[in-house]
């Protein structure tokens, strides 16, 4: 038999066009549209954004007062944000009382950091360990010297005068720092075979995790002066670092734990299998893989951390929100309907801008890192 082919003898009719699969159309009639109940939700969330959509355009921009309006602008009817309030008092709200002559300290102090941290931010610059030795040690002291002063011919300016961002960024960086190597040898405590070293770790973890931090902050504020020698006292300010340092290293410390359990069992014997010590397994084997399960876990705590260091008024020091509290509480030449407002919505931004940074950037590592994604 030979193969028959078949030939078509008329002309196929002409057909619709096909569905579009891509462009604006095609996104909207899967993802807004795609059933009725979605038409419905679509349909009242639009209605929901004309609703309040207009008016608070109104309120930031279009009736805002600019930085360089009046306080009578601020203080007309149908006025919206006093932004011109938020340029006004920005210093306030930067360095609280710190003296204007000595702003330069403290400026140079953010440009350091930000000139030794953002090099540690990008996987492959050079130099990690001299940076990080710089960041970690160097940079500390000489922020320290820069800002209390009394060396080297600077101005001695009390920790009282500190205040705003710089005591808001100074406890959350320093808390940061100290609390995440703290956390991670407090796990590793916990799960140690030696009792004693064990039950220490766990009494601490569990005692800390068991009050909330203004707690802690006052008894490190009220009661601890009780058991210091008589006339020794200790800074207040020294007094929020521990307390927020301690507090945030027994929650690092559990959420490190987890990573660890997290870790297969044949690691942990593959790694004794090559005749590595313990704290060898633990640097080159398993922590490596145990952090990078808990990335989320820990920027969480870097993030809570962050928006705790607004308790630090219970010891007396001025972070941002207090900053702002304060100054809308005495700036009586620009008490206005919308002044306050706008300061607690600008620090409310200031803190949203942080805390945002930090969470794009532990999804970057993430995804860096392979961390939660199968091949």
């Amino acid at each position: 038999m030979t193969d028959i082919g078949f030939v078509r003898s008329e002309i196929v009719p002409a057909r619709p066009a096909p569905i579009r699969t891509s462009g604006i159309v095609a996104w909207a009639r899967k993802n807004l549209f795609a059933t009725p109940l979605d038409s419905v939700l679509t349909v009242l969330g639009a209605a929901f954004l004309l609703w309040v959509v207009p008016p608070l355009y109104g309120f930031f921009f279009g009736n805002a007062v600019g930085p360089g309006g009046t306080v009578e602008q601020c203080r007309l009817e149908n006025a919206g944000a006093c932004w011109a309030y938020i340029a006004a008092e920005m210093n306030f709200f930067i360095y609280g009382f710190y003296p204007v002559q000595e702003f330069w300290r403290p400026n140079l102090v953010f440009a350091l950091g930000a000139l030794l941290l953002t090099p540690m931010l990008i996987p492959k610059m050079p130099f990690k360990r001299l940076n990080a030795v710089l960041l970690l040690i160097v940079y500390p002291i000489v922020s320290y010297i820069l800002l209390a002063g009394g060396l080297f011919g600077l101005r001695v300016v009390p920790t009282e005068q500190w205040g705003g961002l710089l005591v808001t960024l100074i406890i959350s960086v320093v808390g940061i720092t100290l609390s995440f190597p703290m956390g991670i040898v407090l796990a590793l405590g916990r799960q140690s075979n030696l009792p004693i070293i064990k039950t220490v770790c766990i009494m601490f973890i569990e005692l800390i995790r068991a009050v909330p931090l203004i707690t802690i902050l006052f008894m490190a504020s009220v009661m601890l002066p009780l058991f210091m020698p008589q006339g020794m006292t200790v800074d207040k300010f020294l007094r929020a670092l521990v307390g927020v340092t301690l507090f945030t290293s027994a929650y690092m410390a559990e959420v490190v734990r987890g990573g660890l359990q997290a870790i297969p069992r044949g690691q942990y014997e593959a790694a004794a299998a090559l005749g590595l010590g313990y704290w060898r397994r633990m640097w080159f084997i398993i922590l490596p893989q145990a952090l990078k399960h808990v990335i989320p876990g820990i920027v969480n705590n870097f993030i809570s951390l962050f928006k705790d260091t607004s308790l630090v008024y219970i010891v007396g020091m001025r972070d941002l929100l207090e900053a702002v509290k304060t100054k809308n509480d005495s700036a009586i030449e620009w008490q206005s309907a919308n002044t306050a407002t706008t300061g607690y919505i600008f620090a409310a931004m200031v803190f949203w801008v942080f805390c945002f940074g930090m969470s794009r950037y532990s999804i970057f590592m993430e995804r860096r890192l392979n961390t939660g994604y199968k091949r």
